[in-house]
């Protein structure tokens, strides 16, 4: 299963990629924000599109879960990482990585 230590080794191995904190949490971001880390390790927040969110939910609900509120509207997707395996949170981050450095969306 995946942990803090896989999503921080892959997030920060793609291009561009840079590290900061963000309200309480960490962030990974490109041109924009396209993930955070909880603090305790044990979720993470992604940003895929509602049709990746939907499938993701509905294939893994154990694993992803749209956020309440209007960010997880738009897509915003929490990830329990003790659910996923390695390359699941890959896929996942590539994805919403693809879209942060997209100019369209």
């Amino acid at each position: 299963m995946a942990t803090a230590k896989d999503f921080r080794r892959i997030a920060l191995s793609l291009e561009g990629t840079t590290e900061a904190p963000h309200f309480g949490r960490t962030a990974f971001k490109v041109r924009r924000i396209y993930a955070t880390l909880a603090p305790d390790g044990r979720t993470a927040n992604l940003m895929l599109t509602p049709d990746e969110q939907a499938l993701k939910c509905e294939v893994a609900p154990e694993a992803f879960a749209r956020i309440p509120n209007a960010w997880g509207e738009r897509g915003a997707t929490t990830a329990n990482l003790a659910k996923l395996r390695v390359a699941e949170l890959c896929a996942a981050l590539e994805s919403a990585w693809l879209h942060a450095v997209s100019k369209k969306r």
